[in-house]
């Protein structure tokens, strides 16, 4: 069996754009969470939250966990809130290693500037110090995570690997998996 890798973090510490590159390192099937909600539902995840709230969303989000997680060999990116409820983490646990994606307040802030307006739970955050509070908020929450990277003012390739070589040293089975992906080239 191998394990799914899953991807969380806060919005805006790169979870999609590693997790496609991380997929095409390994030679795994990469899976947006909120993409295939988005899909599953017909409508966007602003929409979701728009017309149903939170709630509704976030069972959504539970429900997506389950079924990703009865398959194998996955890269995963979560959205920033699927940490919140226990029973994700829980879910993902069973056939996962979880990695927490980290970037400065000011580094998210910059970032998730650039897609204003698709991102629901982000109106609430006015500047860096609302971000800074948010992260403090869901900083226990992070705590489940097996890797910690942070992806502030580090190129992509260089997150990658650091991403790889991390895995390698908490998963012996599959570590060769990883060795050869190390190796591959760019």
């Amino acid at each position: 069996m191998r394990k799914n890798i899953v991807l969380i973090g806060f919005m805006g510490t790169g979870k999609s754009s590693i997790g496609v590159r991380l997929a095409s390192k390994l030679n795994a099937e990469f899976i947006d969470m909120d993409r295939e909600i988005e899909t599953l539902n017909g409508m966007s995840v602003s929409e979701i939250f728009r017309r149903y709230g939170e709630r509704r969303f976030r069972s959504e989000e539970t429900l997506m966990a389950r079924k990703l997680s009865a398959r194998e060999g996955l890269i995963i990116a979560t959205g920033g809130g699927a940490v919140l409820n226990p029973e994700n983490i829980a879910i993902f646990r069973q056939n996962s290693i979880i990695i927490l994606l980290e970037a400065s307040a000011e580094d998210i802030w910059t970032r998730v500037n650039r897609k204003k307006g698709t991102r629901p739970l982000l109106k609430g955050a006015s500047n860096v110090a609302d971000i800074e509070k948010l992260l403090a908020v869901r900083a226990p929450y992070y705590d489940c995570a097996d890797i910690r990277v942070n992806t502030s003012d580090k190129e992509l390739e260089f997150i990658i690997r650091e991403i790889l070589q991390k895995i390698k040293e908490v998963s012996d089975p599959g570590g060769d998996n990883y060795q050869n992906a190390l190796n591959r080239p760019q």
